[in-house]
């Protein structure tokens, strides 16, 4: 897949970009619309990145079906549909991520302090829906309200 940009700092190749496929030989190619959900993401990706003042890193974005189920996650995953990130931020905790986001009220859907390594963020799946501002927290005890 090219570089192709889909904001300012983020490409379709980053957003789909997967080790696990890429070992498997497993296909990650998003259709039309999980390119244009994947867009949206990236727009919310450029506010989390203004808002923290540097660059942050995908782990994982769009996920095929074939994917999705190689890393053991749900159908109803938002990165099933191009609507949902993993990020890293050098410098900073997941936990320190989700604050600074709510904090300057960046637009999310979902954000998730996921096992005090990464944070989960999402746009809606439905374009015209408002996002839920949904915060949580997933670790080895289970998921709770973010607190």
């Amino acid at each position: 897949m090219t570089s192709t940009p889909v904001s300012v700092h983020f490409t379709l190749e980053e957003l789909t970009h997967s080790e696990i496929a890429e070992r498997k030989g497993l296909d990650n190619t998003p259709n039309d619309q999980e390119i244009h959900n994947l867009s949206r993401l990236a727009a919310l990706l450029e506010i989390v990145r203004a808002v923290v003042g540097q660059p942050i890193m995908i782990n994982s974005a769009f996920r095929s079906k074939a994917v999705n189920d190689a890393v053991g996650s749900k159908d109803t995953s938002q990165h099933r549909v191009g609507c949902a990130a993993d990020i890293r931020v050098p410098g900073m905790t997941p936990r320190e991520v989700v604050l600074a986001c709510q904090v300057k009220g960046v637009p999310f859907d979902q954000i998730i302090e996921e096992f005090g390594s990464w944070t989960h963020i999402s746009v809606t799946n439905d374009p015209k829906a408002s996002p839920r501002k949904q915060a949580l927290i997933i670790d080895k005890t289970g998921t709770r309200p973010f607190s």
